[in-house]
């Protein structure tokens, strides 16, 4: 299958097969999927946290009350949930961190070298912080993660679903996120659709290429 048959097939999976866990190869496929997903200026400002087992889906469910009711049933019968996190800020350490792995991956040649990515990095931190939107650009970064994941999953044979349904403050106390500096920002399930998933056999519906492409 190409891209655009890829890109034309999947659908978001409205209702999972129960009982179905990920195998382990195609968990280490998705991790790998999201550790390696792409970012501006290589940020990275993000946090992926896992859930398979029945008892780590629940706490991923009770942030589910009144209006996102109709989202538990999908991560309590998926077999892997992502709740995807993004940093409270990009300060000193993790900047640090980030130039501490490139250099211990080879990224960076030398001093000069390193020193150019430390004060190409900070210039857009900084910029963002003169325009008061690090979070919204930190998010953007996170999105780019999700849309990978959907993709990545797709090319697995893996049904998901994006989910902004939650309620962010009950699962970051759920799951701790403040005290360590994160915030959720989207779920994803992943598993295989049931067959009472009623999005499976509609079309897909987007608006036309010439509404959405302009060519100079």
């Amino acid at each position: 299958m190409n891209v655009a048959q890829l890109a034309t097939t999947r659908r978001t999976a409205k209702a999972f097969a129960p009982g179905r866990p990920l195998p382990a190869d195609l968990l280490e496929q998705i991790r790998v999927l999201l550790r390696y997903s792409p970012s501006s200026v290589n940020s990275q400002p993000w946090h992926f946290v896992l859930a398979a087992s029945a008892d780590a889906k629940e706490r991923l469910a009770r942030a589910m009350p009144p209006p996102y009711a109709y989202n538990a049933p999908k991560v309590r019968n998926a077999s892997l949930v992502v709740a995807c996190c993004v940093r409270a800020d990009l300060d000193d350490a993790q900047l640090d961190a980030l130039l501490a792995q490139e250099r211990r991956d080879g990224r960076l040649p030398d001093e000069a070298a390193a020193a150019n990515q430390a004060k190409s990095r900070r210039t857009y931190v900084e910029l963002h912080r003169q325009r008061g939107d690090v979070r919204a650009w930190m998010e953007k970064q996170v999105y780019l993660a999700v849309g990978g994941l959907l993709f990545g999953a797709a090319a697995l044979g893996l049904d998901a679903c994006p989910m902004e349904g939650f309620d962010a403050d009950l699962l970051d106390a759920e799951l701790g996120l403040r005290e360590r500096g994160l915030a959720a920002t989207a779920l994803v399930a992943l598993g295989w659709r049931g067959p009472d998933d009623w999005n499976a056999a509609l079309p897909k519906s987007r608006l036309p290429a010439a509404a959405v492409f302009t060519e100079i």
